[in-house]
């Protein structure tokens, strides 16, 4: 009779839903070998998992091999098709669980991060000896994987985008933000960093991810100098835009509620942000020492919702509209009001939608 042999891992026992499962700290190097992910040409229904996408694992086994001391990962969810044992050791619910050796290991949540691992192992082989969480559930069969699979993406939401960016304190852009929207007043005080979505009722005018997007399009030709100058140049423009709105003024002045100002004007949505951005960088590379005072028409524009020159361009259904083809018009829109030369392709642009 053959000797059984077993993975051992020292793990923790815990109980959910009435079942046990387990935690165990496994180094880095085993996981690609321990752990797979479903072969892709097995039929969707005959699988717990969806098909692995490749073109992810590159950008996260990148982002490991760029934060050696500070990347994080939760931990990889696993099942095993096979009966196990548990060998306590001191405490009822710590000690060694025992997998015998020919059990399949299915990923149920991790699978981009194990191939990742594997990637960036061949690169770095340093990081094997780095351990990473695994939670095993015991699973004999495929029915309760896959509804597993569905359990722990059910709720899943991503993180507002406006909150990604005011936590994220490795990406350049997202750090820039940050400055410059504490840099110009009327941005420090009347920004939304949690939503990118106001409701109706919010005090703030305009959301972080709107500041993101607008003022990375601004320094779209000052990429090459530093963060601070880059800082000094946008919160220069950004002061100089609100100067002009007089509007976005009252509402700081609380001579006017927020919420009324985003609701009849479009002044203060992420398309014009993007368009005051764009319209802004072309006027920088034009008159890099004499852009101020060009910024004055701004204060002609008619930025009632009710203005025909909204409709359709970036107000479709009575709803502002804050996707490419908005945000293009609103940019050559804003180039025309401030005197700057349009390409040919946004002179089609106003002319096809205007008419």
């Amino acid at each position: 009779m053959a000797l059984p042999f077993h993975h051992t891992f020292p793990a923790i026992r815990g109980i959910q839903a009435g079942r046990e499962y387990y935690v165990s700290m496994c180094p880095v190097r085993l996981i690609p070998k321990l752990f797979s992910f479903n072969d892709e040409e097995i039929p969707t229904e005959l699988r717990a998992q969806r098909t692995l996408n490749k073109v992810r694992v590159p950008d996260i086994a990148q982002y490991i091999l760029d934060n050696l001391t500070s990347y994080v990962f939760s931990a990889i969810t696993v099942s095993i098709n096979a009966n196990i044992s548990f060998e306590q050791s001191g405490s009822e619910d710590i000690g060694l669980l025992k997998v015998p050796m020919d059990a399949r290991f299915i990923i149920n949540d991790g699978q981009h991060r194990r191939a990742a691992f594997e990637m960036a192992l061949r690169e770095n082989p340093e990081i094997g000896d780095e351990t990473i969480a695994v939670v095993f559930f015991l699973d004999i069969g495929l029915k309760r994987s896959q509804q597993m699979f569905t359990d722990l993406n059910r709720y899943a939401a991503r993180p507002d985008q406006s909150l990604n960016i005011l936590y994220d304190h490795r990406d350049r852009k997202a750090v820039l933000s940050k400055a410059v929207m504490k840099a110009v007043k009327i941005f420090d005080k009347l920004t939304d960093t949690e939503r990118s979505s106001l409701p109706p009722r919010s005090s703030k005018l305009f959301t972080l991810s709107g500041i993101y997007t607008a003022t990375n399009l601004l320094l779209s030709q000052h990429k090459d100098v530093d963060l601070d100058k880059q800082t000094s140049i946008a919160a220069q423009y950004w002061n100089s835009v609100s100067a002009q709105m007089l509007d976005w003024q009252n509402v700081l002045q609380k001579k006017v509620v927020a919420g009324d100002m985003r609701r009849d004007y479009v002044h203060s949505h992420a398309v014009t942000l993007v368009g005051l951005g764009g319209a802004g960088a072309a006027l920088l590379a034009l008159y890099p020492d004499d852009w101020t005072g060009r910024l004055k028409p701004l204060q002609k524009i008619n930025w009632e919702r009710t203005n025909p020159d909204w409709q359709n361009s970036v107000i479709t259904g009575g709803s502002v509209h804050n996707n490419r083809t908005s945000r293009s018009f609103m940019i050559s829109y804003l180039k025309k009001t401030l005197g700057l030369p349009l390409t040919p392709e946004e002179e089609k642009l106003l002319s096809d939608i205007q008419r």
